[in-house]
């Protein structure tokens, strides 16, 4: 698969020199919101935030057949989640429905494809792209996009979510489809 890099929603692997702070400073930090953060403010932080294994490892979990969202903390006007995706795992074909977001690939390689929307054509194939360990990605409103792990990756997924303000309903999805469904994610085991 070719990896193609859509210009319009930024993408870094390197975090911002001699400002770095700690994962439980981040969650201080987005706790304290009573706003939600721009793009900019959560891409400098989730760039700039260095977590290890111990502060990460209360929100690991896999389940099979779907990936497994982790509650990190939530406010009115910010949420922090973690993922944990087994290879073959992905998301609908979705958008945020009014929220912009950051995503940081803690391990493993997540896929991203995004979909462009015409009312009168539906939904169709944007671009395709792979970020590996230390990709900070972010979305504006609005993306629709696909994320997860590849089945052919033949490694788990972790990666750390930021989104503001919080995600309720989703609006989904489908290839050459005019139709737009709601899903309401669930971030408990099933």
């Amino acid at each position: 698969m070719s990896t193609l890099i859509n210009t319009d929603t930024p993408i870094s692997t390197k975090p911002l020199a001699g400002s770095s702070i700690r994962f439980s400073d981040l969650i201080e930090r987005l706790n304290r919101q009573t706003s939600p953060p721009t793009l900019e403010q959560l891409n400098l932080w989730v760039s700039s935030v260095e977590i290890d294994d111990v502060e990460l490892e209360p929100y690991i979990g896999f389940k099979e057949g779907n990936y497994w969202r982790h509650r990190v903390c939530r406010n009115d006007a910010v949420e922090m989640l973690v993922i944990c995706w087994r290879p073959g795992q992905q998301t609908p074909i979705h958008d945020h429905n009014g929220s912009h977001g950051v995503v940081r690939v803690q391990q493993g390689l997540m896929c991203e494809t995004i979909f462009a929307f015409d009312t009168d054509k539906g939904l169709g194939h944007d671009t395709d792209r792979e970020c590996p360990v230390g990709t900070v990605t972010g979305a504006e409103v609005p993306d629709i996009h696909q994320i997860g792990n590849p089945a052919s990756s033949g490694q788990d997924l972790i990666t750390v979510h930021v989104y503001a303000p919080p995600l309720g309903v989703l609006r989904t999805y489908k290839l050459g489809s005019v139709q737009v469904d709601l899903y309401t994610p669930n971030d408990f085991p099933s």
